[in-house]
């Protein structure tokens, strides 16, 4: 990009309305008032949509924080070139587990490429049955970035675990201080995602994984302090339709509902979160 990929997080925004004379009155008419919520996605595909040039402009005009996650290291310089001059979007360096088993070589040129970015994703181990066999080798690409993560420092890592959190777990665990790791979609046990809890994870949930009871009691047991929005855009669907990276605010009626709040309050909490998760 030419500059520090450094994401500057959304200003704090005042609790009251401007203009108002009397801020008792203002008090009692911001309850109501509702506001428009930053848009903050922290996990989507934006190379991957049918026409990213548009998405891309699309969410610079409506001010969406995003961070791109990328699939392999080499899309990592064609994401560079997409975004442009975005102030907003930033690209994190990935190789993606369903694609280690062909690309497994391509782990040395991500950890080099990690160099040049504080994000990190998609990265982790995939369990499902067509990738399972590939798991010794997802494994050991997996402890090399995550090594990479902790020799570079102060990384932002957004990990899949689908049917593998406990191994996941595992490796951020040997692995020490990687930085912010960031369980994406999380579809793990309760038990394994009390484990990640105890382990400094942050979680990154979206509208998708929300329609499900089952996302809604993994989300429950999160900590609030330690939740963010996400797409996983296009893959990411609501219907038959991709969930493009400003639908993330699709969540927070389900995220305030889950939390016993209100959306505001929930947008709130949720851009206080990010600011925390891009603290150094």
């Amino acid at each position: 990009m030419g500059r520090p990929v450094r994401l500057v997080a959304p200003h704090r925004r005042p609790t009251t309305l401007s203009g108002c004379r009397d801020q008792g009155t203002c008090r009692d008419r911001s309850l109501h008032a509702r506001r428009r919520p930053d848009v903050i996605d922290i996990h989507c595909h934006l190379d991957l949509y049918p026409k990213p040039a548009s998405v891309i402009a699309e969410a610079a005009r409506r001010g969406a924080y995003i961070l791109a996650v990328t699939t392999t290291p080499k899309a990592y310089e064609g994401n560079l070139r997409f975004v442009g001059d975005a102030r907003r979007i930033r690209v994190a360096a990935g190789l993606h587990p369903e694609l280690v088993k062909e690309r497994y070589k391509e782990v040395d040129l991500l950890v080099e490429t990690m160099k040049r970015t504080r994000y990190v994703g998609e990265i982790g181990l995939d369990g499902s049955p067509e990738h399972r066999d590939s798991l010794p080798v997802q494994k050991e690409v997996l402890a090399k970035i995550l090594e990479g993560c902790r020799s570079q420092g102060d990384k932002i890592v957004s990990l899949h675990s689908r049917m593998a959190a406990s191994p996941v777990l595992d490796a951020i665990e040997s692995a020490g201080d990687i930085g912010k790791p960031v369980l994406h979609w999380f579809s793990g046990a309760e038990t394994e995602l009390a484990r990640a809890v105890d382990l400094g994870c942050w979680f990154s949930i979206g509208p998708a994984m929300l329609t499900s009871r089952r996302g809604r009691r993994l989300a429950s047991m999160m900590p609030k302090d330690r939740v963010c929005l996400e797409t996983d855009g296009p893959f990411g669907k609501l219907g038959d339709q991709p969930l493009m990276p400003w639908d993330a605010v699709r969540a927070l009626p389900a995220v305030a509902e889950i939390w016993g709040t209100t959306e505001d309050r929930a947008a709130d909490q949720i851009a206080e979160n990010f600011r925390s998760l891009l603290a150094r």
